[in-house]
C-alpha cells in the first residue's frame, strides 16, 4: 500500500524516549494554552446579527469563563504526569490527560449543545472495520475519554449514496435514517472535497409553514487540494454558525442549496458565519516532518492529525484530532463547538476521496 501523504509528527521537540517525551509534553501543556492574554475567545464567535457597538460591551461579560479555561487543563495534566513517571508503560491510554468531569444528563441535548466555556471536552473515536464490508463502511464510535467511557455518538457511511453520506446517531446499535436516534448527518460533494453537516431536522421540501422544523446546517468543511495532490499537510477550512449574545448557536436553515454555509462562504456572505482553519504545522529539520504540539493527547504521526483555530487567536484550539492507535483517535473540542459538529468534522477527515492513512 503506497502512502500518499507525508506523515505529520506530533510535538515540537525531536523524539526522545517515550517516557520523557510524554513528560515533556505534559509539562508544556500545564502552562495556560494561550501564552499571552488576547481577547476573550468567546467574543471571536459572537455574531448574532448585532451592531458592532453592542458587541464590544458583550466582550467583557464572560471573563470568568476565560480564566477557568486557563486553569482547567492543569488538574488533568498533573495526574497524567504522575502516571507517566510512575509507569513508563507504552500504553498511550495511561499517559493521555483524561477529560474533566462532564455531566451528560440528556444525551440528545448534550451532543448538540456547545462545549461549556473554559472546558475542553476530551473524547476518543474508535473505528470498527469488522463485518461484511471489510473496511469500506466502518462504524465510528465517540466516547468521552475518561474512566466511565460515556458513549456519545456513532457514525457510519450510507451504502447506496452517490456521494459520501454519513449518518450520526445517539444509539450505537441503531444507525438508520428513519430511527428516532438519528441526530445528524455529514454529506460530501461529488469530488469529496467539501462537506456539510446537518442536524436531524426535515429536508426543506418538507418544511412546515414557519420553517421551524427544517434542518439546520451545523458546519461545512472544505479541503483544499494543493499542487502536489494530497502530499504534505492538508489544508482545511471549517465554517460554523456564529453565536448570539446569549452564547447560543445562530440557527442557519437554508431554504435551498444556494443558501447553505458553503455557498455563503463562496460568495463571501459571512453574516452570522465564522470561518476557522487548521493550524499550519511547522517543518522540523530534526525529525524531517511537519510538527504540531498536541500536548500529549496524540501519540502517532498521521496526516489525519489536525487542530482547528480562529485566525484571530491561533492559540485557542477550537478542536483537535489525532491518532493514538491503528483504529483509535482522540478528539477534543472547545466552545463554541458541540459534539455533533466536532465528530462530523472528524468523520470528514476519514473519507475515501482524501484516501490517506
Amino acid at each position: 500500500s503506497t502512502r500518499c501523504c507525508v506523515t505529520m509528527s506530533l510535538v515540537s521537540p525531536p523524539p526522545a524516549a517515550t517516557g520523557s517525551d510524554e513528560e515533556d509534553d505534559s509539562d508544556s501543556s500545564t502552562k495556560p494554552i494561550r501564552s499571552e492574554k488576547k481577547k476573550n475567545p468567546v467574543s471571536l464567535f459572537q455574531t448574532g446579527g448585532e451592531p458592532p457597538k453592542e458587541k464590544k460591551n458583550k466582550k467583557k461579560a464572560p471573563a470568568k469563563a476565560a480564566e477557568s479555561e486557563e486553569e482547567t487543563p492543569e488538574t488533568p495534566q498533573k495526574n497524567a504526569n504522575k502516571k507517566g513517571k510512575g509507569k513508563k508503560s507504552k500504553k498511550s491510554k495511561e499517559e493521555r490527560p483524561p477529560s474533566p468531569v462532564i455531566e451528560v444528563d440528556n444525551l440528545e441535548e448534550f451532543v448538540l449543545r456547545p462545549a461549556p466555556q473554559g472546558v475542553t471536552v476530551k473524547c476518543r473515536v474508535t473505528r470498527d472495520k469488522k463485518g461484511m464490508d471489510r473496511g469500506l463502511y466502518p462504524t465510528y464510535y465517540l466516547h468521552l475519554d475518561n474512566d466511565k467511557k460515556v458513549f456519545l455518538l456513532a457514525g457510519r457511511k450510507r451504502k447506496k449514496s452517490k456521494t459520501s453520506n454519513y449518518l450520526i446517531s445517539i444509539d450505537p446499535t441503531d444507525l438508520s435514517r428513519g430511527g428516532e436516534n438519528f441526530i445528524g448527518k455529514l454529506r460530501s460533494n461529488l469530488m469529496g472535497t467539501k462537506f456539510t453537516v446537518f442536524d436531524n431536522g426535515a429536508n426543506p421540501d418538507r418544511a412546515n409553514a414557519d420553517w421551524s422544523n427544517v434542518r439546520q446546517e451545523l458546519s461545512a468543511v472544505i479541503y483544499e487540494t494543493n499542487v502536489l495532490g494530497f502530499k504534505g499537510p492538508r489544508k482545511m477550512t471549517v465554517i460554523i454558525p456564529g453565536m448570539n449574545a446569549d452564547n447560543e448557536r445562530v440557527p442557519i436553515r437554508p431554504r435551498n442549496d444556494n443558501d447553505g454555509l458553503l455557498m455563503r462562504w463562496q460568495n463571501k456572505n459571512m453574516d452570522n458565519v465564522i470561518e476557522l482553519h487548521n493550524k499550519a504545522p511547522v517543518w522540523n529539520d530534526d525529525t524531517q516532518s511537519y510538527v504540531l504540539n498536541f500536548h500529549g493527547r496524540v501519540t502517532h504521526a498521521s496526516v489525519k492529525n489536525f487542530q482547528i483555530v480562529h485566525s484571530s487567536d491561533p492559540d485557542y484550539i477550537v478542536m483537535q484530532f489525532g491518532r493514538v492507535a491503528d483504529d483509535a483517535f482522540t478528539m477534543d473540542y472547545n466552545y463554541p463547538l458541540c459534539a455533533v459538529q466536532a465528530f462530523a468534522i472528524a468523520l470528514s477527515s476519514f473519507d475515501g476521496k482524501l484516501a490517506c492513512e
